[in-house]
C-alpha cells in the first residue's frame, strides 16, 4: 500500500486503483495515470523472464559457479554490484578481474591500504564506492569472520550498501527471497504495467518495489528467485532499453501494458534533468629530479571531485588560471619556468572539468608547502600504484619523457572509455559514465 497527499494530488497503488494527477504534474496537464500491479500475471512474468534469460544471459564473470559449491561466490557479486553502480558493464569487465586477481578474496580486500584499492579502481570512476567496498571488507572481516552476510539485513548494515544492492546480493549468491529495484528493473516494469510516471517520481519508486516484492515471492517459490532477478536487469539492459526498445525479442511482449498501448517509447516518463556544472582544473606538472611532485586531495566531502585521490599540484576553479594566477595560488617560485600544454575538457556524469595543464622543472623547495594537501615527490614507476582520475593518469602519460608513439597508445590503453574533448578543436563532446 502506498499514499501521498500533494495539495490535490492523492494516490493508491494498489491492486488497480487509478492516480490522479492534477494540473501542476510535469506535462502540466490534467491526466490519470492507471497503476495496476502485475498481481495476477506474476506467475507469467516469472516463467517467461527465466526461462528467457536462461536461454541468452551473458557470460560474465561473477557469474561463474563455484565447482566445489554450485554456487556464486559471494565476495565476487558484491564487488561486481559496487563497481556496476552508475557504469556500463563494458567498462566493469576491464576491471572485474584484475581487481579481483589483486584483491582474491574479501580478507584480501580488507588487509590492502587504501591507495592500492584506489589504484586498482582507476578508470571506474566514483571512487567513493571504492572506498565503501574497501570498508564493507574490513566489517565482514571484523563482524562475520571474513564470510560475506547472507541476509538483506545483514548486508545493508555493511558500508556502502543500499537495498538495491543487498537485494542482489541476497536473491543472486544466496537464493534469499529478496527484491531489487535499478534504473533497468523499473524501466520495464513501468512499460509491462503501463505506468505512465518517470522512474524517479517517488510514485513510480513505491510501485515499482510493490510488484519486484511479489515477484521475488513468487519466484522464490519456484526456487528461481536469483535468475528472476537477474533476467529482470538483464532484459532491461539488452531488450527493453530506454531509446530503442526491442519489442519483438521480448519474452514479457504479450502482457506489456506499454506496447499494447503504443507507449513503449513514452514510458517511462522523462526524468527532470539536472544542471552540468562546469569547473576547471589548473594543473602543474613538475618534474623534481626523476619524479613527479605530487599531492593527495583531502578525502573530506569539501574536497569536491575526486577526494582522497593523488594527483599532480592542482587548483581548481570556475575558469581555468592564467600561468601568473596558478603559480600565484601553489606558491612556485617565479625561477621555476612553466610552458603550457593543450587544454582538454573531461565529462564526468554530472559535470564539465577543463584542464588546462602545465609543465615544469623545479626543486621542492621552489613551492611552497601545501595547507590542505599532502605533497610528495613520487618516482615514476611509483605512479601506476597510486590511485588518481582517468584524467589525472593521462596528463601524466602525456607528460612523460618517452616518445610521441609509446605516449600516444598508453594514453588509449588507460583512458580507454572516457571522453575527452581538445578545446581548441570543434569536436563533438561525450559524456564518460562512472567517472
Amino acid at each position: 500500500m502506498y499514499s501521498a497527499d500533494r495539495g490535490t494530488i492523492t494516490l493508491n497503488c494498489v491492486r488497480g486503483v487509478e492516480i490522479r494527477v492534477r494540473r501542476g504534474v510535469r506535462d502540466g496537464s490534467d491526466s490519470q495515470v492507471r497503476c495496476e500491479t502485475l498481481h495476477t500475471r506474476v506467475p507469467q512474468v516469472v516463467q517467461g523472464l527465466v526461462k528467457w534469460f536462461r536461454a541468452v544471459k551473458r557470460d560474465l564473470p561473477w557469474r561463474e559457479v563455484e565447482p566445489r559449491t554450485g554456487k556464486r561466490n559471494p565476495y565476487f557479486s558484491l564487488v561486481s554490484e559496487l563497481m556496476l553502480q552508475q557504469t556500463q558493464v563494458s567498462r566493469v569487465l576491464e576491471k572485474f578481474g584484475p581487481f579481483v586477481a589483486r584483491f582474491p578474496t574479501v580478507r584480501d580486500l580488507a588487509a590492502a591500504s587504501e591507495d592500492d584499492v584506489l589504484s586498482a579502481w582507476t578508470g571506474l570512476g566514483y571512487y567513493r564506492r571504492a572506498r565503501l567496498l574497501h570498508a564493507a571488507a574490513r566489517t565482514i572481516v571484523e563482524r562475520h569472520d571474513g564470510v560475506v552476510p547472507s541476509t538483506v539485513e545483514e548486508l545493508m548494515a555493511l558500508p556502502g550498501l543500499g537495498r538495491y544492492t543487498a537485494g542482489a546480493i541476497a536473491s543472486i549468491a544466496f537464493e534469499q527471497q529478496a527484491p531489487l529495484v535499478d534504473t533497468n528493473v523499473s524501466r520495464v516494469l513501468l512499460r509491462v504495467g503501463g505506468v505512465a510516471l518517470a522512474s524517479d517520481d517517488k510514485r513510480a519508486t513505491a510501485w515499482v518495489w510493490e510488484q519486484a516484492e511479489e515477484l521475488a515471492r513468487e519466484a522464490h517459490a519456484r526456487g528461481v528467485v536469483g535468475p528472476c532477478n537477474e533476467a529482470l536487469m538483464e532484459l532491461g539492459a539488452l531488450v527493453c532499453t530506454s531509446e530503442q526498445p526491442k519489442c519483438l525479442m521480448c519474452p514479457l511482449r504479450d502482457i506489456c501494458r506499454a506496447r499494447e498501448q503504443g507507449k513503449q517509447h513514452e514510458i517511462p516518463l522523462p526524468k527532470q534533468q539536472a544542471a552540468r556544472k562546469p569547473i576547471a582544473h589548473t594543473v602543474v606538472v613538475l618534474s623534481v629530479g626523476d619524479g613527479i611532485l605530487m599531492e593527495r586531495r583531502a578525502s573530506d566531502k569539501a574536497s569536491g571531485l575526486w577526494a582522497g585521490l593523488w594527483q599532480a599540484l592542482t587548483v581548481e576553479s570556475l575558469q581555468p588560471l592564467s600561468e601568473s594566477k596558478v603559480r600565484e595560488a601553489l606558491g612556485i617560485a617565479k625561477n621555476v619556468k612553466l610552458a603550457q600544454r593543450e587544454e582538454f575538457v573531461f565529462q564526468t556524469t554530472h559535470r564539465d572539468v577543463t584542464f588546462r595543464v602545465f609543465v615544469g622543472n623545479a626543486r621542492q623547495t621552489d613551492v611552497a608547502t601545501s595547507v590542505t594537501n599532502i605533497r610528495s615527490v613520487v618516482s615514476r614507476e611509483e605512479l601506476a600504484s597510486l590511485g588518481m582520475s582517468s584524467p589525472m593518469r593521462r596528463i601524466l602519460i602525456d607528460t612523460s619523457p618517452r616518445d610521441t608513439t609509446q605516449r600516444a597508445n598508453s594514453t588509449r590503453a588507460k583512458v580507454g572509455q572516457h571522453k575527452v574533448t581538445n578545446t581548441k578543436k570543434k569536436t563533438t563532446k561525450a559524456r564518460a559514465r562512472g567517472t
